[in-house]
């Protein structure tokens, strides 16, 4: 992943929200980190930037509480990789974990109000 620059717009994540992009990404199938890394990125639009190390430390926490799983494989360049798959206690997980920040965000777009239009 490329560095940061000064005046980037990227936003970084809070610790619940990584966790919770990472479950969404593993629906779409299993990944190794530098994949799942590059589908946040790419899927906000370049918004959000996912560090290695806070990646990582969130891939064995998911892991540690059993919603993810890790087998060892080759990535599309040939290199020895693991890949992370979502478990059933993990998709349980990321049901619960969507609608608590759709309530999270309605309730921040609440005290927000509506977007103000320059002109």
């Amino acid at each position: 992943m490329p560095t940061r620059t000064p005046g980037d717009d990227r936003i970084a994540l809070l610790q619940g929200t990584l966790d919770l992009l990472i479950l969404k990404i593993l629906v779409l199938g299993a990944r190794h980190g530098q994949g799942i890394a590059r589908s946040i990125q790419q899927l906000s639009e370049e918004v959000f930037f996912v560090d290695h190390g806070s990646l990582y430390l969130a891939l064995q926490r998911l892991e540690d509480q059993g919603w993810i799983g890790a087998k060892w494989g080759v990535s599309e360049n040939n290199r020895k990789a693991r890949f992370y798959s979502l478990t059933a206690k993990g998709r349980s997980q990321l049901l619960r974990k969507t609608s608590q920040w759709r309530r999270l965000a309605r309730a921040i777009g609440l005290i927000l109000g509506p977007e103000e239009r320059e002109g």
